[in-house]
Formats: structure tokens, C-alpha cells, sequence
């Protein structure tokens, strides 16, 4: 048996049970849950694994699964294939848990259905007797933000020290038996075609601003009061002000939310909170950008006599993709679909950017939705592009790469210069976070105290 004979046998393998995959990403569309949550996604993920006879672990970083198929003719290194398990909170999706606000707007139920997919086709025919190495079937948590508020309590219990779900893999030990790994992304936009290779991703910073004021009565004693939510406001007006100092080579994108705005009417707001992420395509440009938007945050509290508490939280790292990886699936994208259209530096940012930090990823996108991600409008419209094709292209991308005792896997991981370890990894990210009180009242105390008489 050739290569191409046996990818030719599993993606028989996978059509043949298309409704079955199919059905799973419908099943996991209709019961989305938030990061860190996903307990029925885990659940189908186990399951689902279990039957075909492999032995997975669960509750990884709270609601990871991950199994481990090792090819029958010998070592070679562990190449993980990975799907993400969580939604995000959309307003007005019409599919949102009506409790959580949860909806798969970003197409990850596919990315589960697609990795299921292709250990369901390899083991249908048998394939890991033919490969070397070991294949990680990886269901990983928490890649989109957000819930900020509730994630940085688990920090302050003691249940998580990073925000996204392959950071915390990362931390917990859980990478450290992969060599190499990668998954496929939905894509509803058009100019990527049915499949895409990115250039790069951004990185990111998460911030949350408390500010306090002094609470009282709207109408009858407002200059009495110190207003949190005026506060607030000018310092996202400031924050608006710095957008045309931010280099357009550095990606930059700041957007914030306002979380709370005060309590109720007839009160001047006491605290106000705004939560944000700081976006950019390099280390060097999201710290660059960070420190003009604390110093924008803390221009609300001096301007309205306010206290503002400003907490970065390490985030994600830009993400880079191997080339090496990158040519293999443009052939079997090719082979697949008709086409891998190449796109340029992409502003969001994925945690998968973490993982190609310390390991050679790969991140492609693939089409079969529409809309827009993240957004109210978007559908998975083609369900065999966008759940049935991906299984193939994973699927071929793991023969490709532990055929002939693993020697493409082998060529990338010999090549791949990583950046960081885990130990600098955790080093890094641990020196992002950061806790800043300023207080107006303070400061124009001290500059009084100071000799001035202005």
C-alpha cells in the first residue's frame, strides 16, 4: 500500500459516514456552552473517542479530552489534531442559549466535528497500522475571551492562573507529549475561498478598569458626588483619541466594553467597570499600545477626581504556522476542495498562537459558512464543506505526516526553531499581568504637598 492509497481509503472511510459526522457538529451547534464549560461538548468528544476503542482523558484544564493513537510501526514524534470545544456569547443570535447567551458563531462546532471526523475515518480503516508515531486527538477549551469577570474570579480562586484554554494546557503539562500540532478554523468570509492559509495572527493583552467615584443623589446633591461612569467615559474617549498614534505595521485594534455603568438612576454611579483587549502582530507593539491605554484609562479617574484599578491579564501570542505544514495542505486542500487560497496578517487572535510559540502549528481555515464570525447572522450553510471536508484534510494531513516511520513529522519538528519553552512560556506570561491603582485624589494631594499653589 502506497500513501495516497491509504488517504484515498479514509476519505472513502469518512464519506461513507458523512451523516455521522455531520450529525455530530449539529448536535454540539445546538447545545453551545461558554469557556471552561463545555461539559456536554466533553462529553460527546469522550464518547465519541471511546468508541473507537481509544482511552481519553478528560477534565484538562477543566473540560479538555484528549486521546492518543499510536501507529503500530514504531516512534516518531506525537502530532496533535486539535478542536476547539467552546461558543461565545452573541446578542440576538437566534440559536443563543437562552440562559448563557452562548451560540456557536464562530464555527467550532465544526472544528470538533472535523477532528472527530478524522479519528473516526483513520480508525475505520485501520490506518494507524501503517503509521509511526503517535496522533493526539485533542479537544481543548476557552479559545474565544471574553467572560471576563467570571474567568478572573476563577483566577482569584485558585482554579485557573491563564484566560484561554491552550494557555492553560500549556501550564498544566498537558502540550508537553506533542511535538507538532494543528487544526482547521471555520471561515465564513468569501475572499478566503473553500480553504486558506494565513501569514499570521495577532497577539493580545486582556484589561479590566474599575473606576470608583463617590456615590449621590443624582438630582438633589450631585456636586456631592464623584461620577465613576463619566470617568469611565473620557477614558474611552481618550482611548479613541490614541488610535491614530498606533502604527499601522504593529495591527493594533483596542476595543473596549462597558460592564457596568452604575446602579440606578437617581444615583451619581460610584463604580463603573470597562473590560478590553489590546491587540497587535508583536510583543513589542501590544506593550506599546497597553501602556498608552492605561495612561488613557487614568486620564478619566484625574479628569472626574476618581480611582481607577487597571489589571492586565496576560492573553495570546501572535501566531505563526509552519511552512513546512502549510505545503501539505495546500496539496490535499487542493486535492479536496479545488483550491488554498494564501491570506495575509490576520488582526484576531487565536491561543493557538501560543502553541506555535513553543511547537511548529499550523492553522488553515476552511469554508462552508456564512455571515459574519462572531455576529447574530452567522450560519454553517455547507455542511459538507464545512464539517466533512475538514475531517479529510486532517485526516491526510496526519498520513502525510506519520507515514514512512514519520519522516515528514520528523522533518518539521527537526527544522522548527520554537521560541519558547514551557518554562519561558509561563515566565513571559506571568509578566504581563499587572495591578495598578491611581487615585486623582492622591495625586493632586501629593502635587499640593509638593510646594504648588496653583
Amino acid at each position: 500500500m502506497t500513501r495516497d492509497d491509504l488517504k484515498r481509503q479514509v476519505w472513502s472511510a469518512i464519506d461513507q459516514r458523512a451523516e455521522t459526522v455531520i450529525g455530530l457538529g449539529e448536535r454540539i451547534r445546538k447545545t453551545p456552552e461558554l469557556g471552561f464549560k463545555e461539559a456536554k461538548t466533553a462529553a460527546l468528544v469522550e464518547e465519541t473517542l471511546a468508541g473507537l476503542g481509544l482511552s481519553p482523558q478528560t477534565g484538562l484544564a477543566m473540560t479538555g479530552v484528549k486521546a492518543v493513537a499510536a501507529g503500530a510501526k514504531g516512534g516518531g514524534p506525537s502530532f496533535a489534531v486539535i478542536g476547539e470545544l467552546d461558543a461565545l456569547g452573541v446578542a440576538g443570535h437566534p440559536e443563543a442559549d437562552p440562559a448563557t447567551g452562548a451560540a456557536h458563531a464562530c464555527g467550532h462546532n465544526a472544528q470538533i466535528a472535523g477532528m472527530l471526523g478524522a479519528a473516526i475515518g483513520l480508525s475505520a480503516v485501520k490506518a494507524f497500522q501503517h503509521l509511526s508515531g503517535r496522533v493526539v486527538f485533542f479537544a481543548v477549551p476557552a479559545e474565544e475571551g471574553g467572560d471576563l469577570e467570571w474567568r478572573t474570579s476563577q483566577v482569584r480562586a485558585g482554579t485557573l492562573e491563564l484566560l484561554g484554554g491552550k494557555c492553560e494546557l500549556i501550564r498544566l503539562g498537558h502540550f508537553d507529549d506533542v511535538d507538532l500540532a494543528m487544526m482547521i478554523h471555520t471561515t465564513p468570509r468569501a475572499e478566503d475561498g473553500k480553504a486558506c492559509l494565513p501569514a499570521s495572527n495577532n497577539g493580545r493583552v486582556g484589561k479590566t478598569a474599575r473606576y470608583t467615584g463617590k456615590a449621590a443623589h443624582a438630582g438633589g446633591a450631585p456636586h456631592m458626588g464623584i461620577n465613576a461612569l463619566y470617568a469611565a467615559q473620557i477614558g474611552l474617549m481618550a482611548i479613541n483619541a490614541l488610535r491614530e498614534t498606533f502604527r499601522d505595521d504593529d495591527a493594533i485594534r483596542v476595543h473596549p466594553i462597558l460592564t457596568h455603568g452604575g446602579s440606578q438612576v437617581n444615583v451619581i454611579p460610584g463604580e463603573a467597570r470597562i473590560e478590553s483587549y489590546v491587540r497587535g502582530k508583536t510583543i513589542e507593539g501590544i506593550r506599546d499600545a497597553s501602556a498608552k491605554v492605561d495612561r488613557a484609562l487614568k486620564a478619566g479617574a484625574l479628569a472626574l477626581g476618581a480611582r481607577v484599578e487597571i489589571d492586565t491579564w496576560p492573553g495570546y501570542l501572535p501566531l505563526e504556522c509552519d511552512a513546512t505544514m502549510a505545503g501539505l495542505f495546500r496539496d490535499n486542500a487542493q486535492a479536496l476542495v479545488g483550491e488554498c487560497r494564501t491570506a495575509g496578517h490576520r488582526a484576531g487572535c487565536t491561543d493557538m498562537g501560543d502553541v506555535s510559540q513553543i511547537m511548529p502549528v499550523l492553522h488553515p481555515y476552511m469554508g462552508g459558512a456564512s455571515g459574519t464570525g462572531h455576529a447574530a447572522d452567522y450560519r454553517i450553510t455547507d455542511p459538507a464543506l464545512a464539517y466533512v471536508a475538514p475531517a479529510k484534510a486532517l485526516a491526510a494531513m496526519v498520513v502525510d505526516l506519520m507515514w514512512d516511520d514519520a519522516g515528514v513529522a520528523r522533518e518539521v519538528v527537526a527544522k522548527a526553531k520554537p521560541r519558547l519553552t514551557r518554562e519561558s512560556y509561563l515566565e513571559f506570561q506571568r509578566s504581563v499581568k499587572r495591578h495598578e491603582v491611581y487615585d486623582a485624589q492622591l495625586t493632586v494631594m501629593d502635587g499640593q504637598g509638593m510646594g504648588g499653589k496653583d
